[in-house]
């Protein structure tokens, strides 16, 4: 009898269904009961993730790869805490307003933790927890935002195609190409149906 492998990025990832809590934003936020989600699910709707070696990430052949792979030609590091984060009351809350990018937004944990949270097809809120050494890409078109969790720390490797760009939108911005294509390819592809605020 086959042993039943656990997939090495649980660890440092893992995703659940929020509540409707307006309590404090760095809380896990877990419905009751907890509903967790896979690694499948977040790949269905277009979230990619990795688990790399977050000590060595200047040597890692892995990150090379996906880099070449992906063609993440440009890197930068970001630490969002109060103490090293100019503004970091406005930013935050700024961080946390629901929005999206017309590029993927790649992030790469190489110290603290934190969350992203996502919406699903029918709208509802999945968070994303991330810690030292997880990678992650939210597609171009993906609702999203993002907060510190209770330790109040992450440094994050942020990494581009071509120049960087950090233009957030925030919701509603259903007219933008990158918005209708996150949904034709990833929200009605399975639903088969119009979803919520897809274009007409």
């Amino acid at each position: 009898m086959a042993s039943l492998s656990t997939d090495p990025r649980e660890e440092l990832i893992q995703a659940w269904y929020m509540d409707d809590s307006d309590e404090d934003q760095r809380l896990p936020h877990h419905r009751n009961p907890q509903e967790f989600v896979s690694f499948e699910k977040l790949d269905e709707l277009g979230v990619l993730s990795w688990r790399l070696d977050a000590d060595n990430y200047e040597t890692d052949p892995e990150l090379k790869k996906i880099r070449e792979d992906r063609g993440y030609s440009y890197t930068d590091f970001c630490e969002v805490c109060p103490e090293k984060l100019p503004n970091y009351e406005e930013k935050i809350k700024n961080f946390y307003e629901e929005h999206l990018h017309t590029d993927e937004e790649i992030r790469y944990c190489v110290a603290g933790s934190g969350y992203f949270d996502v919406r699903d097809r029918d709208e509802a809120w999945i968070r994303i927890w991330v810690k030292k050494g997880a990678m992650i890409v939210l597609p171009a078109g993906i609702y999203h935002r993002f907060t510190l969790d209770s330790d109040n720390y992450i440094k994050a490797m942020r990494l581009f195609v071509g120049d960087p760009v950090w233009t957030p939108f925030n919701r509603p911005h259903d007219h933008l190409p990158a918005r209708q294509e996150y949904v034709d390819n990833f929200v009605n592809k399975a639903g088969g149906g119009p979803a919520v605020n897809a274009p007409a």
